[in-house]
């Protein structure tokens, strides 16, 4: 039985069509917009997406997707930080741009977008999508551009210039395994479903899963889905010919909305756990509402927004302000954190003397216990490990901030040290 974890292994994205060749852009060496590498006015060492004057950022998103939701409030978030900052006297005193270029969840899209725009950028506070940020993993690490994506999985691990922030989905899973059998009831021999997307997101949760419930002398029943499938009928009733006493999910909202909803309708009435990716706040509104109040939880390395963290309330009581009307979710907490962080960095980099990527990643890489106020402490020492082992766990309410509260706060779930290895 092979225990090692699959992190350290390569991932390869394979790409439909001709490769797009893109110039190698370093910190030093390259132009963007007649910007070239050097010494500005001020003595500060600059390169691609920086000029006496500005500092250019980067947003690879989905506003037009599966994650548009998420996708438009990442945006709204970092574009608030950028305006606070930016009110303040910028970054290095400069100001603070952030251009924006929707992908859809298209990879040959987003492949194409980061062509266009990473000549301009020294790096890029967001890119939505996991199988996106596998398809970039080599040309961001050529061109050092400084990276956090909005996705979770380990096998984006193991690059300087890209940063996983928080936790990764299979030590999310690990914290949902060890939530079921410590408050739930599950005992050894018992079966839990797993349902899961197909692709580095869904298999790496199912890789925590599986490790999980084999040191608790549980089985996994695992359901692989694709993110076309909506309705989970036929998922729910293998899971409950199968006798599941709980069920993980790692999907979408809409795969997780139909699954609760289905399984209270058919009788199969037991607990559920979602990876953080599977709820928004909207599935609140829909039928499946009273199912989600009485039997998920979700678990993921961000307090819920409705959290009494001071830096949590001061940002949703900003967000609320600036964006009337939109509804504030873990998107605007996870893009307003890598912002910050990102914010974090660039002062570390400047007060070294230089803003070219190399160096902004090097400031990145030197922090080891960062905190922005909102979640956990991070460190971002060590490439091939999450930059945090804590877990929240959390639940549906459809009267809280964000349709979220929490229920445990962030702790690293037993066996973790030993899973990382």
């Amino acid at each position: 039985m092979n225990t090692t974890h699959p992190r350290h292994r390569a991932t390869t994205a394979v790409l439909a069509g001709a490769l797009v060749l893109l110039a190698a852009a370093t910190g030093c060496s390259a132009k963007a917009d007649g910007e070239g590498g050097g010494d500005s006015a001020d003595g500060v060492r600059t390169g691609p997406g920086v000029s006496a004057t500005t500092i250019r950022l980067g947003a690879l998103t989905d506003l037009t997707g599966p994650y548009a939701t998420l996708g438009k409030s990442v945006v709204q978030a970092q574009q608030m930080w950028a305006d606070e900052i930016n009110a303040h006297g910028g970054i290095c005193g400069r100001k603070v741009e952030i251009t924006v270029k929707d992908h859809g969840y298209d990879v040959q899209k987003a492949v194409t977008a980061y062509a266009d725009i990473s000549p301009d950028v020294v790096a890029l506070p967001q890119v939505i999508g996991s199988p996106v940020v596998s398809a970039l993993l080599d040309d961001v690490q050529r061109d050092h551009v400084l990276t956090f994506p909005q996705a979770w999985a380990a096998s984006l691990l193991g690059k300087d210039a890209v940063q996983v922030l928080g936790t990764t989905y299979d030590l999310d899973m690990i914290a949902a395994v060890d939530f079921l059998t410590r408050t739930q009831g599950l005992k050894k021999g018992d079966t839990i479903g797993h349902v899961y997307f197909e692709g580095d997101y869904g298999s790496n949760a199912l890789e925590g899963s599986t490790w999980a419930a084999r040191k608790a002398g549980l089985k996994v029943a695992g359901q692989k889905i694709k993110a076309t499938d909506t309705d989970l009928s036929a998922q729910v009733s293998s899971l409950r010919k199968q006798g599941v006493k709980a069920v993980l999910v790692s999907a979408g909202p809409a795969q997780t909305a139909s699954l609760v909803g289905v399984a209270a309708s058919r009788g199969l009435r037991v607990p559920v756990v979602s990876s953080a990716p599977g709820f928004a706040p909207q599935l609140m509104k829909t039928a499946a509402a009273p199912a989600l109040t009485a039997m998920l939880h979700v678990v993921g390395a961000a307090p819920a927004v409705s959290s009494e963290l001071p830096g949590v309330r001061e940002m949703v009581t900003a967000y609320q302000k600036k964006y009337p009307g939109s509804p504030v979710d873990s998107g605007v907490l996870s893009g307003y954190n890598a912002a910050k962080l990102l914010g974090d960095d660039l002062k570390k980099a400047c007060a070294a003397g230089s803003l070219a990527r190399a160096d902004v990643v090097e400031a990145h890489r030197s922090q080891t216990n960062v905190d922005t106020g909102l979640g956990t402490p991070q460190d971002f020492s060590d490439v091939n490990r999450p930059a945090s082992l804590a877990t929240y766990v959390l639940k549906p309410d459809a009267k809280a901030v964000g349709a979220l509260v929490g229920v445990e706060d962030a702790h690293r779930a037993p066996g973790v040290e030993e899973y990382l290895g």
